[in-house]
């Protein structure tokens, strides 16, 4: 697809149904910081998508039964009616209007649930907003059920974009790419891109294990941080950098460059908080238990010669990747050493994974 014409639906036609979709969270490795326009990246990223932190929502759907403008729906969070979601539904429906327009003719009934806390630095947004795109492109899909798989995990990256960028990234697996960069064919900025090239075997089973820091909801969004780039003072640089890490990134996944992985990825992590800071307002969205984690990571890699290494997201929790081999070892450092930082002694173990699936 060339550009947001090639998405657009014409047909509108009223049917019913229910589809049911788990869409997973991601972490990118190489960070998309600022955005321009509708949801698009100023600079290319690239992520693990991950397995086992999942959103599962259902989409109901059936004619209204007035016709009008207005979109119609309801929404459920871990069963629970939960307005505070409604603005940004809003949002996403009027973004996404052009490009599946029998959405006004129907009522949704969305119910959603997280396998991890919501808010809370492990992108609920990007595994939120690609299941519910996923479950609207289910109702085109009754629509025009000769539509191709391609085209329809195409689109629904798109449509995710439109309610949060990172959530392009969350439809497919185990890498993608999002933003439109030399290093990788088919790259754009209007939705994600699996990786087709070669993955190194030690990156196919790599696993994640998120330690929660911090349960509750980030004090900055992740849409006021990206609109702090706009004038940045190191805006600029920051996306060239990003634009080469992509490339050298892509190298070092099928090189299976161990030493070089962990350079960039904890580089990438730091400089995202880094330009936190260096806003204007500022801001810190790392905590001091966030600090000694990573403190004992360091010193656990010197001392094991481990390649256990971390990144974040825009939040407090840690991010701790390493290969499947080291897995035993690292749990027990992380039950010995790292609970103590952890809210009420949490964490999550998950791998890399294959992207969305249907239930």
């Amino acid at each position: 697809m060339k550009s947001e014409e090639d998405f657009i639906e014409n047909k509108v036609k009223e049917v019913e149904g229910t589809s049911t979709w788990e869409s997973p969270s991601n972490i990118a490795l190489v960070k998309y910081w600022g955005k321009f326009g509708t949801q698009y990246p100023q600079n290319p990223s690239l992520s693990f998508t991950l397995s086992k932190c999942m959103t599962q929502t259902s989409v109901s759907f059936v004619p209204k039964e007035i016709r009008n403008k207005v979109f119609s729906f309801e929404f459920k969070f871990e069963g629970n009616n939960n307005l505070t979601f409604h603005p940004k539904i809003q949002t996403f429906l009027e973004r996404i209007d052009n490009y599946v327009p029998f959405v006004r003719h129907h009522h949704l009934t969305i119910e959603s649930s997280n396998s991890f806390p919501h808010s809370s630095g492990i992108a609920s947004s990007a595994s939120g907003m690609s299941a519910l795109a996923l479950g609207i492109m289910s109702i085109e899909k009754k629509i025009n059920p000769t539509m191709t798989d391609a085209y329809f995990f195409q689109k629904a990256s798109f449509l995710a974009r439109l309610g949060s960028g990172s959530a392009a990234r969350s439809i497919k697996g185990p890498l993608v790419s999002w933003g439109k960069s030399d290093a990788f064919e088919g790259s754009s900025d209007l939705y994600g891109t699996a990786l087709d090239s070669k993955i190194h075997p030690i990156f196919e089973e790599y696993q994640d294990t998120i330690l929660l820091i911090d349960k509750s909801q980030k004090k900055v969004s992740s849409t006021v941080g990206h609109n702090l780039m706009n004038n940045h003072p190191y805006a600029a640089t920051r996306f060239d950098q990003a634009s080469t890490n992509v490339k050298k990134l892509k190298i070092i996944i099928s090189q299976g460059d161990l030493t070089e992985f962990i350079s960039l990825v904890e580089s990438e992590a730091l400089t995202l908080h880094a330009l936190m800071m260096a806003s204007q307002p500022y801001f810190i969205l790392m905590q001091p238990n966030t600090l000694e984690a990573i403190s004992r990571v360091w010193k656990y890699r010197q001392d094991n010669n481990s390649a256990l290494c971390f990144t974040l997201d825009a939040g407090a929790n840690v991010h701790l990747l390493y290969p499947k081999s080291e897995k035993k070892m690292v749990l027990k450092f992380i039950e010995d050493e790292l609970t103590c930082f952890c809210q009420n002694g949490q964490f999550i173990e998950d791998q890399i994974g294959i992207g969305a699936q249907k239930v």
